[in-house]
């Protein structure tokens, strides 16, 4: 699982995100998505491309969708409280650190070069700022 922030939400967003999801994590064994249809028509355009392998599985269920729509909902409630944002990057960067605490707190972030395991998020927080 990823995210990549862009200011709109069209068929070259979703191959940026899905190419960077690709570099990051490896080729996935299926994809789960909504129906948004630019997200579909991206999946099909890199398979044509040979960067996703043509019998890839891909369903649409909004439903199977529930995690990550539930893990947005932490963003939200941070981001909604700040009545928004008046620029892209400034966003982009509060996100990115709301996203990290994330993964360090589910263990999605190795940190044991940084620290032991049971080090508590704030003690963590400083020792990746600091690197």
């Amino acid at each position: 699982m990823d995210f990549l922030l862009s200011e709109r939400r069209d068929i070259a967003a979703a191959k940026r995100f899905f190419a960077h999801a690709i570099d990051k994590r490896g080729v996935p064994e299926q994809l789960i998505l909504d129906g948004y249809a630019a997200s579909h028509v991206a999946v099909g355009e890199l398979k044509e491309e040979g960067i996703l392998p043509a019998t890839l599985l891909v369903r649409t269920n909004r439903y199977l969708n529930n995690l990550v729509e539930q893990d947005h909902s932490r963003v939200k409630h941070r981001v909604r409280t700040m009545l928004g944002f008046k620029r892209f990057d400034h966003a982009t960067t509060t996100i990115t650190g709301i996203e990290l605490v994330h993964q360090i707190k589910t263990g999605q972030f190795d940190i044991s070069v940084l620290c032991s395991a049971t080090t508590r998020s704030p003690q963590v927080w400083e020792v990746v700022l600091a690197a």
